[in-house]
């Protein structure tokens, strides 16, 4: 969907279209160029302002057509626009390539699934036609011209079909993998959510209770597909009963009773009965998932699971009936009865582990609401606790799957453990305290690599090739490991301070670059000594970079906006009943921190969320309202989060917690963030849209990430590494569009001139 608001700007007070046109022999930018048109009702336009309020790409290319007819810009500036658009034609042949390839490809699986006899030969044809179809619409200019053609009506019934075919067969990893991939397909509409949903949850609880058959289920899915299986299930640090075993029914019902009375769309339409049904729904998906009667051999006995599955059927009718009775309808006592009669008759019946009852109740009760309300069991606080202060305790390395499933350490953080003790990019940890990793998922090393703060761990790592292949070991102490939040264009030194980066996409030009990966409570400050560096080299220009950016905290993204923004409101926040509950206003700043004297390009895409999206939307609102802030927003729509998550304690020990939606944020002019259900409306829409293809976007952010990264010996000095790219290639004709687009406008607004526009005939 392209965007249009820019556009509108830029043509307020004139004619629905523009017509520009430059004249042979014009007079220098100095004394101003003149863009005349078929009638003299012309207006001198700064180059700025027509750069600025470009509503597309093509908008944009014109703006640029009219500088160089005009001589406005030096040869930096025509170099680069001349790379945009060879970017830009670029894209377009790699799209039509691409794109012939995907629907060849796409024609011959539609005619192997037509020829599919039985149904896994038929759902595997048909799961790679879908995989096909969503690349090739997303490679389509036209989603709704591609969607509508027969052949894809088509595949979406048959897919559906055997989608539940699938399921009604219990081929759980089947049905799951056509139903994402429709879903996927049809993500606008919103369609097939509740599906996933269902069987992600049922997959769920194979990979929980039952490991050794989730992984048996994932070989035997991979080996049906043509692919090697993965290694074999390793239960080291993996054992449910140790993560289920403080879960208590009071913490359950705490949870429901929070959501019940504050959950910002359920609290005034009464949302207990929605949870109590969708609580005995994943209740009955435990008990029939065949594949858990491993684990819990009571759900072999038929007798006693047609008992207890009588026994939830019966009370989710009768929630049902009470939820209809305008006289009584649903609340606590139903709760606490639903709860003790789940209980006394699993004792008498299946007799499962109360504690996995009450695990997929609270979960199921969860879903009910939204994606982001959720009980965070005592074996996740860690986890949640890791991504929301920006810190961890571990031994600062990250890690990654690579192709043959080994754990493979993508670098160790400068200044921790792991660096100081010489542990290298491209390692391979092959054992975690003398456990084989073999067999690993990465949430698993992720938890018996890490640990509470000053214990101890070994890892033995591979390192080398062939004959000089070798293990080392490691003792490393577990320390609280900082994430760095704010980065430059290129990292110049060891360390991670400001002075260890090159600020300046175009030095040549005064244009800086930052890229902010989340919101932790040290950003505000990172940014600033960022831009005091950049001020003292000579700033004309910013680059905002917030792509896949995935949010953080409220208090840093409204700091940061406040650096663009003097006055006025920033945020609020809008409850349940529609009342402002907070309002975050900006406060007026030394002009050393503000950032509202140059050009500001932000750069967003569908992995910006959040607080991203909060930064992002303020800035663009405040450069909408009277152009004194000259800023544009470049890129993609962002992702739609923008709601109020409260953490609620469930246990006096706060081994147990929630997060629960409250409220939604809402940008200057009533503007919500938010994608809900159905909507067609969400996120931010950038003034000035500008499509990367998949390919360059995987390629793009490899690039940008291995750039990061300098590798280090045990005395912290740089490892030469010839592999390592270099970021300025992001620059070159097919790099990162979106970042040369942001260059073509501010340099566009930094080199000045005229041009005077007329409204067309």
């Amino acid at each position: 969907m392209t965007n249009r608001s820019g556009l509108a700007r830029w043509t307020t007070g004139l004619a629905a279209s523009l017509a520009l046109c430059v004249s042979a022999g014009l007079s220098t930018p100095a004394s101003g160029a003149d863009v005349a048109g078929p009638r003299d009702s012309a207006r001198s336009v700064s180059a700025s302002e027509l750069v600025s309020t470009a509503g597309s790409e093509d908008d944009l290319r014109r703006v640029v057509d009219s500088f160089a007819a005009s001589g406005i810009g030096d040869k930096n500036f025509r170099d680069l626009t001349e790379r945009f658009e060879a970017s830009i034609a670029k894209r377009e042949q790699d799209r039509t390539a691409k794109l012939a390839d995907v629907n060849g490809e796409l024609d011959e699986q539609l005619a192997k699934a037509n020829d599919a006899q039985g149904l896994v030969a038929r759902s595997l044809a048909l799961a790679e036609a879908m995989r096909l179809t969503v690349e090739a619409q997303i490679l389509s200019p036209s989603r709704d011209l591609f969607m509508s053609q027969p052949k894809v009506a088509r595949l979406i019934t048959d897919t559906e079909q055997a989608a539940k075919q699938a399921e009604a067969e219990g081929e759980w990893m089947i049905a799951n993998e056509l139903f994402a991939r429709l879903a996927t397909l049809l993500d606008q509409e919103d369609a097939y959510r509740t599906d996933v949903e269902r069987l992600g949850r049922r997959l769920g609880m194979v990979r929980l209770y039952a490991p050794a058959m989730f992984r048996e289920l994932i070989a035997e899915h991979r080996e049906r597909q043509g692919e090697d299986a993965h290694p074999p299930y390793n239960a080291f640090g993996d054992s449910f009963e140790e993560k289920l075993d403080p879960i208590t029914v009071q913490a359950v019902e705490r949870a429901i009773q929070h959501a019940s009375f504050k959950h910002v769309d359920m609290a005034r339409k009464g949302a207990m009965a929605p949870m109590l049904i969708a609580g005995l729904d994943a209740v009955e998906s435990l008990v029939t998932t065949s594949e858990l009667a491993e684990v819990f051999e009571s759900l072999g006995d038929d007798e006693k699971r047609s008992e207890f599955l009588n026994f939830v059927r019966n009370q989710r009718d009768e929630i049902r009936r009470l939820d209809t009775d305008s006289r009584r309808g649903v609340g606590l006592a139903e709760l606490d009865l639903t709860l003790s009669r789940l209980l006394t008759v699993n004792r008498f019946s299946i007799d499962l582990r109360e504690q996995a009852l009450l695990h997929e109740f609270g979960n199921g009760a969860m879903s009910a609401l939204d994606d982001y309300t959720a009980v965070i069991w005592p074996d996740e606080i860690k986890r949640f606790q890791r991504n929301t202060r920006g810190e961890f305790v571990g031994v600062g390395i990250q890690i990654e799957m690579d192709d043959l499933q080994n754990i493979r350490v993508v670098t160790p953080l400068e200044g921790t453990p792991a660096q100081r003790a010489g542990v290298q990019t491209g390692d391979l940890i092959k054992k975690v305290d003398g456990h084989s990793t073999i067999g690993f998922t990465l949430d698993q090393a992720v938890e018996v690599i890490t640990g509470p703060k000053n214990t101890s761990v070994t890892l033995t790592v591979e390192r080398g090739e062939g004959d000089k292949k070798r293990e080392v070991e490691f003792d490393l102490a577990r320390q609280r490991i900082e994430l760095p939040t704010v980065r430059g264009w290129r990292k110049a030194q060891a360390g991670d301070e400001v002075d260890a980066w090159d600020w300046f996409v175009d030095k040549q030009a005064g244009i800086g670059y930052i890229r902010i990966t989340s919101f932790s409570n040290n950003t505000t400050d990172r940014f600033d000594e960022a831009v005091d560096v950049m001020r003292r080299e000579g700033l004309n220009g910013l680059v905002l970079d917030l792509r896949f950016n995935p949010g953080g905290l409220l208090d840093e993204a409204v700091s940061i906006s406040n650096r663009f923004i003097d006055d006025g409101m920033i945020v609020k926040t809008e409850d349940a009943a529609g009342s402002v509950r907070s309002r975050e206003f900006a406060r007026r700043l030394p002009k050393s921190k503000r950032l509202d004297d140059i050009p500001v390009v932000v750069l967003i895409n569908e992995g910006s969320a959040s607080a991203s999206e909060i930064v992002s939307g303020a800035i663009q609102a405040e450069a909408h309202n009277d152009g004194t802030l000259k800023a544009t927003v470049v890129g993609r729509r962002s992702f739609g989060k923008g709601s109020v998550q409260n953490v609620f304690s469930l246990t006096a020990d706060n081994s147990a917690m929630m997060k629960l939606t409250t409220q939604y944020y809402k940008l200057r002019g009533d503007k919500i963030i938010h994608r809900k259900p159905g909507a067609s409306e969400w996120g931010i829409e950038p003034d000035i849209e500008v499509e990367m293809l998949p390919e360059q976007i995987i390629e793009a952010a490899k690039i940008r990430r291995d750039a990061d990264v300098l590798a280090l010996d045990e005395k912290g000095n740089i490892i030469n590494d010839p592999d390592r790219p270099d970021p300025d290639t992001l620059l070159e004709v097919g790099g990162d569009l979106q970042i040369q687009t942001a260059l073509v406008v501010l340099e566009g607004q930094i080199q000045g001139g005229t041009l005077k526009v007329t409204a067309a005939d």
